[in-house]
């Protein structure tokens, strides 16, 4: 490289940008080469709501566990106990191919107990998928 002169015949105080600006592009295009294709993420299922409100008889395709206030369990409404919580899953999940189970929590209950349902239900079968449905989410929102 070389030092351009100035008017009077010293060294310029310029500062060349040149460099700077190939390196910037350099980065940019490696940037952009190591980037992701597809933008990867966790899948989420959500149940839908029942628009129809007849009397048919419910698809029993969708298990939801419900814990509630008072170490109450319920799956899709029939009363478990805890400690029969993972037979009554592995009954219901052994001869389904979809394993789909949504787990739904009081407000007032703590974070241990969804994660002792999911925990439940992982231990029965860990390639069952499992949402959690929160109030927002059944009323449609």
């Amino acid at each position: 490289m070389s030092m351009s002169t100035g008017s009077r015949g010293g060294p310029s105080h310029d500062i060349n940008v040149t460099p700077l600006i190939d390196v910037m592009l350099v980065l940019i295009i490696i940037f952009m080469v190591i980037q992701p294709l597809h933008p990867s993420g966790l899948k989420a299922l959500v149940p839908q709501p029942n628009h129809e409100k007849n009397n048919q008889p419910q698809d029993n395709r969708t298990i939801v566990v419900q814990v509630l206030d008072g170490n109450v369990v319920k799956i899709n409404d029939q009363t478990v106990t805890w400690e029969t919580l993972g037979a009554q899953l592995n009954a219901i999940y052994k001869t389904r191919a979809q394993k789909v189970m949504f787990v739904k929590g009081d407000d007032d209950i703590p974070f241990t107990m969804i994660a002792r349902a999911i925990d439940t239900a992982k231990g029965v079968d860990p390639s069952i998928m499992v949402g959690i449905l929160t109030p927002k989410m059944e009323a449609g929102n």
